[in-house]
């Protein structure tokens, strides 16, 4: 009988398994939106976002709730890591009327205890904030505002369940007169113990209590929290385990003597885990176990058990000393002495192995559950392996030190992988709780100086409307043949007259439609004869590529390679540019087999020109970090044709040069007829679009249209944004090649966004608010952080140990903290850019609906850029912003596939075709 009864209170290892992976599936229940009212385990956020980094400073009070007193404490902490804080604290006995009558009587008389401790440690009325430990189950829906849901532990005041304590603690404390006291934070024992074992070089991320109940708390990452708004970084969850297993998910591990101890409870079938493993209710599980063993004749006979039948007659403490190898069997002896029965030497021995077994149980259930939350952070978190520590206190704990091994062996065996140090907690409920407030307040005025910081960089609606009307007045300008000098806007004609409908015919002009055909120098459009081989060019930022492009009745196919232009070449002089330029294209001619033929070439040069025909365009301007000398007032085509001479290359027919926005439009235009503007958004950033003849002031001609370069990255040169340039804008602005100039592409393009990054990070290090305010001596190199970085940083769902990894390549010593942090510099940045390049792009599709006469604007962007294509939320920002700017314009965005290239290959096919 004896061994049937330690075999029902041992838990195979498989078995664990299965109550492991049961947890973990409560678990994603509690967290998930749509299953958390029904979900046993509630998993409740308590909107705690971090551990300490050991900065915090300052004198924080404590209000503990304890099991029959309320503990006050004052703590100092000195910002030396939180090593040597200096505490005082004070006990007050709950008088025995008070845990069962009105709770209004109960938090008056803890606002007269903390009354009654101020006034013998402190005459100051020096602002005070108060941490409040809560041990009972709470909905939380800010750090300073928890609804009780159910009284426990011999609690049962009246009025309080459903109500918010923090403001019932507040109320009695005013009611008191302690103004300068406020409520500021409030926690279970749990959060207490996981913060009191955190230190920065030592961050505890999971806590385990068992104690009289027992419970843990995790941080968790907070978009998977689904029950708060919030998505970045982390939050302390609350599991509230005690109630895994009120489903009946732990009945097949439930002994006949766990549910006589349930039944005699307050709550039977309730906190049914809880009932496994804390303290107040192991002695009863012993107990019926020895009760059900007498009545089999297996223990005590010849005694009289009917004590046996008594509810708390055997105590846990008891239960732990009769475990203990050495002096077990005299304590069984006096213990069941004790209580008038007369053990023998067997009965004694006996009765210590069901106390061991159940103890060694509770241990077992704990590192099941343990096991369950490692096993969901290292999944959640994307890793292969998880090291943590963990924060362990309470009763069962700290008394015996097997139930520690078991513990950690048995976690060891269900998780694997998972390498989890266990941190007894000191005072993990005050000391805990007082930190809690601390990081509560060091959080407060974090989050106060990152708003104040990054507030000029969020633009409102009324900003970016300002900006539409704006950009719509320089476009108006830059078209005006008077008024285009006085225009940032440049508003360039392209002599493209018409974008390529991809069906072989192709529109004339005056045919009408979205598609107007290619008129001037491209009377024709999209004919068979255009069939063949072209060469491209495309000349745009740090790369260069050369493209050779076969145009057939099956369509387009192409072959293309990248050459790298050194930074020497980018800023020496024209001819080397131009010369570099022409050995790529000998050398891929070369590799490509082309060397003998005499190829059409389209030449796409995305750089300020202005156009005098389709072979022929004035650099206006360098960008994007380019400077080469004696190209400035030149033809880019015909520096070009030089550089081939130079170098002997007698076999290039340069036909046709155009910008890569005209490029992508036209690319995309082939597969959509409705494709009328170009957006490029990567280093740099432009658009294009059809603008009616009649309003384009700079060339002859009222019929038809003609495709605009506007040149909008120089949009605010002449001083018309600068309410939007921030210090941070001006810094990066100052810095570069061209000050003054491009400066809303500086706002946008790739080339600028990581930059601007990198001086707001540096103002945040020194207000303190970044990497502990210790200086980065790598943040001071220029372009240090890539614009890639933001693209990667921001991805949904990276786990911030990668967005940590990220930063820590670049020698930052950034904490998870920190990461959080820097994300959110990254999205206000990215954001902006994208919000005013759709600002730009709503002035540009009003203008065209407008032109048009229509209610409704129907209009395709074909849209190139690694900016655009590669960032994880720029294109979404853009499109919703536009959707709001331009409400009576549907505006579908094509991404265009080597539109660049591609694009000055069909410029050149036409352009042939033309001349034919």
């Amino acid at each position: 009988q004896v061994q049937r009864a330690l075999l029902a209170l041992t838990i195979p290892l498989e078995m664990l398994q299965v109550v492991k992976g049961r947890m973990m599936q409560a678990m994603s229940n509690g967290l998930s939106r749509q299953t958390h009212a029904q979900a046993n385990v509630q998993m409740l956020p308590t909107y705690i976002c971090s551990t300490p980094n050991g900065t915090e400073e300052g004198n924080v009070l404590v209000v503990e709730l304890c099991q029959s007193h309320v503990r006050i404490l004052l703590m100092t902490l000195l910002g030396d890591g939180n090593q040597s804080p200096h505490v005082t604290d004070k006990i007050f006995d709950i008088p025995g009327d008070s845990m069962q009558g009105p709770g209004e009587a109960l938090f008056d008389f803890i606002a007269q205890c903390v009354r009654q401790f101020l006034a013998g440690v402190t005459s100051t009325e020096e602002y005070l904030p108060l941490g409040f430990v809560f041990p009972f189950s709470c909905k939380q829906t800010q750090l300073n505002k928890a609804e009780l849901l159910s009284w426990s532990k011999g609690f049962s005041c009246s009025d309080v369940e459903g109500k918010d304590v923090v403001q019932l603690l507040q109320s009695a404390i005013n009611k008191q007169e302690l103004f300068h006291v406020e409520v500021v934070a409030l926690m279970n024992d749990t959060v207490g113990t996981m913060m009191t074992c955190s230190t920065r070089e030592r961050p505890c991320e999971v806590a385990l209590v068992v104690d009289k109940g027992t419970n843990s708390c995790f941080m968790a990452e907070a978009q998977y929290v689904e029950m708060v708004e919030e998505t970045n970084g982390r939050m302390c969850v609350n599991i509230e385990w005690g109630c895994f297993g009120d489903d009946d998910a732990l009945n097949d591990i439930l002994t006949p003597y766990d549910q006589r101890a349930d039944q005699e409870s307050s709550n039977p079938g309730k906190r049914r885990f809880e009932k496994l493993v804390g303290s107040l209710y192991l002695g009863d599980i012993v107990r019926h176990t020895l009760m059900a063993l007498s009545a089999e004749k297996a223990l005590f006979i010849g005694s009289n058990v009917t004590v046996l039948g008594t509810k708390g007659a055997l105590k846990t403490q008891q239960v732990l000393e009769i475990i203990d190898t050495e002096e077990g069997m005299a304590k069984a002896r006096v213990a069941l002495e004790a209580l008038g029965l007369r053990p023998s030497e067997r009965d004694c021995c006996r009765v210590q192995q069901i106390c061991r077994a159940v103890v060694s149980r509770s241990a077992a259930l704990c590192a099941a559950g343990l096991a369950a939350i490692l096993g969901y952070i290292r999944h959640s978190r994307g890793l292969e392996r998880l090291v943590i520590n963990v924060a362990v206190d309470g009763e069962l704990y700290r008394a015996h030190s097997r139930f520690g091994e078991i513990l950690q062996s048995v976690t060891g065996l269900l998780a694997p992988e998972c390498m989890a140090a266990l941190v007894p907690s000191v005072d993990g409920t005050g000391r805990g709780a007082a930190i809690v407030t601390a990081v509560a307040l060091r959080l407060a005025d974090q989050r106060r100086e990152m708003d104040q910081l990054l507030a000029p960089l969020r633009l409102s609606r009324t900003d970016l409307e300002r900006v539409q009307a704006l950009m719509r007045q320089e476009m108006e300008l830059g078209l005006g043949q008077e008024t285009n000098a006085n225009s940032s806007v440049r508003m360039l004609p392209t002599y493209v007259r018409g974008t390529p409908d991809g069906t072989g015919k192709g529109r004339g002009p005056g045919e009408g439609g979205p598609g107007e055909a290619m008129a001037l120098l491209m009377p024709l459009c999209w004919l068979p004869a255009e069939r063949g081989e072209f060469l491209a060019l495309d000349l745009g930022g740090t790369n260069f590529r050369v493209l050779v492009v076969r145009v057939a009745e099956d369509g387009i196919r192409m072959a293309s390679e990248i050459y790298l232009i050194p930074t020497n070449i980018m800023q020496g002089t024209g001819e080397a540019l131009f010369d570099h330029i022409i050995d790529c294209i000998m050398d891929f001619q070369l590799k490509q087999d082309l060397m003998e033929q005499v190829l059409p070439l389209g030449f796409t040069f995305s750089f300020p020109c202005q156009q005098l025909g389709l072979d022929k365009a004035v650099l206006l301007t360098w960008t994007k970090g380019f400077s080469a000398s004696g190209c400035v007032g030149e033809d880019v085509v015909q520096l070009l044709r030089e550089a081939a001479r130079r170098k002997q290359h007698l076999a290039l027919k340069v036909v046709a040069v155009v910008n890569d926005t005209v490029g992508t439009m036209m690319s995309c235009g082939y597969d959509d007829p409705k494709c009328e503007i170009g957006l490029i958004v990567g280093t740099g950033t432009n658009a294009c679009y059809m603008e009616e003849m009649q309003n384009v002031g700079t060339v002859e001609g009222e019929q038809g249209r003609m495709c605009i370069n506007m040149e909008w990255g120089a949009f605010g040169d002449n001083g018309c944004l600068d309410h939007i340039f921030t210090d941070f804008d001006r810094l990066v602005d100052e810095k570069t090649i061209n000050p003054g100039k491009q400066r809303f592409e500086k706002l946008i393009s790739g080339m600028y966004l990581g930059e601007i990054v990198r001086y707001i990070l540096l103002a945040l290090v020194e207000k303190q608010v970044l990497f502990r305010g210790k200086p980065c001596p790598r943040l001071q190199t220029r372009d240090i952080f890539k614009t890639k970085f933001l693209s990667t940083i921001e991805i949904d769902g990276l786990a911030l140990q990668q967005v940590q990894a990220i930063l820590q390549d670049l020698e930052l010593d950034a904490s998870f903290e920190d990461s959080v942090l820097v994300r959110e510099v990254c999205q206000t940045v990215s954001l902006r850019a994208a919000q005013l390049c759709a600002a730009g792009l709503a002035a540009v599709v009003e203008k065209m609906r407008e032109n048009r006469g229509l209610s409704q604007l129907a209009v395709t962007v074909g849209v190139d850029g690694t900016l655009y294509k590669v960032h994880p939320c720029f294109s979404q920002h853009l499109q919703k912003m536009l959707r709001e700017l331009a409400p009576n314009c549907t505006v579908t965005f094509l991404q265009s596939e080597d539109g660049s290239g591609k694009g000055a290959a069909l410029v050149a096919a036409v352009a042939c075709r033309g001349a034919e």
